[in-house]
């Protein structure tokens, strides 16, 4: 997983210091994370990506294929998510936009395991 780097930024007229935290990226995003993201792609026409911060699991990138179709992989980090998502030539949306929930499909299958759940309490 990648650490965090601590940088001291000075504003131009030196008024001012900020601290920031910065995440930093062990390396390269791993192959099978990039194949996978550019398998899904290839099988439903194109995708698009949203990357979404789960707490220690790490990243979650939620890919929307062109035909409607999505799923989802996870990465150590949102850099790590970021840079498969690069590689694989699938492009990030900053946040979930109206277009991009209206073109998802959800399955038969998962309309049924919400079902289940929601009965469940």
């Amino acid at each position: 997983m990648g650490g965090t780097l601590l940088r001291l930024r000075v504003m131009a007229d030196r008024s001012d210091t900020t601290l920031t935290a910065e995440q930093a990226a062990n390396g390269p995003a791993p192959s099978g994370l990039v194949a996978g993201i550019k398998a899904f792609a290839a099988g439903h026409g194109g995708a698009k990506a949203v990357i979404e911060y789960v707490g220690k699991r790490g990243a979650r990138i939620v890919l929307v294929g062109s035909d409607g179709v999505w799923g989802d992989q996870f990465a150590d980090d949102t850099v790590v998510a970021r840079q498969a998502c690069a590689k694989a030539g699938v492009t990030v949306e900053n946040a979930w936009e109206r277009e991009l929930m209206d073109q998802m499909r959800p399955s038969n299958d998962l309309w049924r395991s919400m079902a289940r759940r929601t009965m469940a309490r």
